[in-house]
């Protein structure tokens, strides 16, 4: 006897009947009022960094390509000029003193100008050109691609000379606002480019792999003609799943702050432009001093060098605002995992309450409330704003840790030895079990604040509590939950799935003309996106019904520690399910009014 009331007691004592509990408790106080505030101040500083990169950052220089001159294409002055014609695309292979494609923005050590239109037809300088004027060359002939300000009269020998003027034209296509010529074009037969360097080698030296550059292009078109089939699934399952929407617009909200705040950040800071010739090493060259600042808008004095020019090289580190880029980013990371595990918890701990609302009220058609769900909103909102971003706090530094485990073991993983990485997997493993340990605590955490109102900790303690006095169906019900809804996703997603690659391959036959599926370049984008798509409804849609069988679960249990059925203390668990268990009350809920 001693020894099993020890056992009990060591995961604290049963709940006991309270005449006064009716559900959530109504008159109840804020909780985790100083990690409110913190999470306020939090908040606070993250809206200053995101005015800070919205003065100091320009996301144009990621959106518009530029010019020679640093100027943009398709803004401004060129403003009917979107797209950038480079001189010599094959320069981007042949040189062997590229600047890192991440930091340069596609720039090559080639004269680049914004031109109205790519190229369309094949087109090189005849020899008996050369001593013709630029103007009847270029400018008669409607090839507006020379950089601006080159005068009419200028010989075409001397523009070609100072690279004022390309010397030959591809048949290009737009891809993201630059000239990439066609992959079956024929390269001209010119100077420094070998019969072995092909048209994919110049685009590949421009981008690793720059033909993706023309499949997002055509992604871009099945998108255009497979929106409206790829929102079907959704329009009909808006109202039976309203608040995963809301959260699903919050979350939204949270990601795009965050992003356009990096863009703004990692765009901040003064192009920088260096001198730059293909070679060097020439003795006309060595009086030049390389890699030296410059104006991109003035020609360099040195016109003895052979290709002496102008290039961008980077964006400035000065100022307080770029040498702080790095902790800003990071600061905006912890707001991302924060703000966005808190609105997740806000999520849980609202449907908690209104499920709970619901379980306890004895008569079910009688004592629930009118707006559940409302109430339970402004309720955590008003209470327990401190107490979610407390658990949501907790998470997040977990998240944080196995992000900078990742990104360790990724720079570490060619220099590692057997033992080294096992340590490492074991690290990993730690830090995914602790992370799903923490989701689960925090999740049954919120389901108490919002029945009882207390802080995080002390709700958590007692929901841990509750739990572990009741292991073996806590166990059953996870299993069991687990799997049904694994196989309602499975269902919803596989059913989307499979009918879309129906549609969307012209394999269904005879639905009309309003039906018909539409011509695509990729019939497994839309596909895809059918699949995600579903997924993230059904996940939202099911994460419901989740939060349901944990709440009505919590309250089942205490509900079994707190009443026996008698007329004094009757469950409140539905007739259903007191008859799965084999219960009964002495009254029926509505039927008898408690005895005082």
């Amino acid at each position: 006897m001693g020894g099993k009331q020890d056992g009990d007691e060591a995961y604290g004592k049963p709940a006991k009947y309270d005449p006064s509990f009716r559900g959530p408790i109504k008159n109840r106080s804020c909780t985790d009022i100083v990690c409110c505030i913190l999470f306020l101040l939090f908040i606070l500083g993250y809206i200053v960094v995101g005015i800070v990169a919205w003065v100091y950052g320009d996301p144009r220089q990621v959106l518009y390509p530029r010019n020679s001159t640093g100027a943009y294409c398709g803004v401004g002055a060129n403003k009917d000029k979107p797209y950038l014609l480079y001189f010599n695309i094959f320069s981007c292979v042949l040189t062997t003193n590229i600047i890192t494609v991440a930091e340069n923005g596609l720039q090559c050590p080639t004269p680049q100008v914004c031109v109205s239109s790519c190229p369309e037809v094949a087109w090189t300088v005849e020899v008996n050109q050369f001593s013709q004027k630029v103007g009847e060359v270029f400018y008669t002939a409607n090839r507006n691609f020379c950089l601006p300000g080159v005068p009419w009269d200028m010989p075409v020998i001397q523009s070609l000379q100072q690279e004022l003027c390309p010397s030959f034209l591809l048949p290009s296509a737009p891809a993201l606002g630059r000239c990439l010529p066609l992959l079956n074009s024929t390269p001209p037969e010119l100077p420094g480019i070998s019969s072995n360097t092909s048209i994919s080698q110049g685009i590949s030296g421009l981008l690793d792999s720059l033909n993706a550059r023309d499949i997002s292009v055509k992604i871009f078109e099945d998108f255009a003609q497979s929106w409206y089939w790829i929102l079907v699934a959704v329009g009909h399952m808006m109202s039976t799943m309203f608040y995963p929407l809301v959260t699903f617009v919050l979350l939204l909200i949270c990601i795009v702050y965050w992003a356009m705040t990096a863009l703004y950040l990692a765009t901040s800071g003064q192009p920088q432009y260096v001198l730059w010739a293909p070679n060097a090493s020439l003795p006309s060259c060595e009086k030049v001093q390389m890699n030296t600042s410059c104006n991109p808008m003035a020609q360099p004095v040195n016109s003895s060098c052979p290709g002496l020019m102008c290039i961008f090289q980077s964006y400035s580190s000065t100022g307080l605002v770029q040498r702080s880029l790095f902790n800003l980013q990071i600061y905006g990371v912890l707001g991302l995992f924060w703000t966005l595990n808190w609105v997740l918890a806000l999520g849980q701990c609202v449907l908690a309450g209104a499920f709970a609302s619901f379980y306890w009220a004895l008569d079910k058609r009688r004592d629930i409330p009118t707006f559940p769900l409302i109430s339970a909103f402004i309720r955590t909102l008003r209470y327990h704003t401190g107490s979610l971003a407390f658990g949501a706090l907790i998470l997040t530094l977990v998240q944080i840790a196995r992000v900078v485990l990742e990104y360790i073991d990724n720079k570490l993983r060619g220099a590692q030895n057997p033992v080294a990485r096992c340590i490492m997997c074991c690290f990993k493993c730690c830090l995914w079990c602790l992370e799903k340990f923490i989701k689960f605590l925090n999740r049954n955490a919120y389901i108490m604040i919002a029945i009882y109102g207390k802080n995080f900790c002390v709700s958590a303690k007692n929901a841990f509590m509750l739990l572990m006095r009741n292991i073996v169906r806590v166990v059953v019900l996870d299993k069991v939950t687990d799997l049904l809804l694994f196989f309602g996703k499975l269902l919803v997603v596989g059913g989307v799935g499979v009918l879309s690659f129906f549609f969307f391959t012209g394999r269904i036959q005879g639905l009309g003309t309003n039906f018909e599926s539409p011509s695509l370049n990729y019939y497994w984008l839309p596909i895809m996106v059918s699949i995600l798509g579903a997924y993230v409804i059904a996940n939202g849609f099911f994460s419901v019904f989740g939060m349901c069988v944990d709440t009505l679960f919590l309250c089942f249990l205490e509900d079994l520690e707190r009443n026996d059925g008698s007329l004094n203390k009757p469950y409140y668990m539905p007739t259903a399910l007191l008859k799965i268990l084999g219960k009964k009350n002495e009254a029926l809920p509505g039927d008898k009014k408690r005895k005082k």
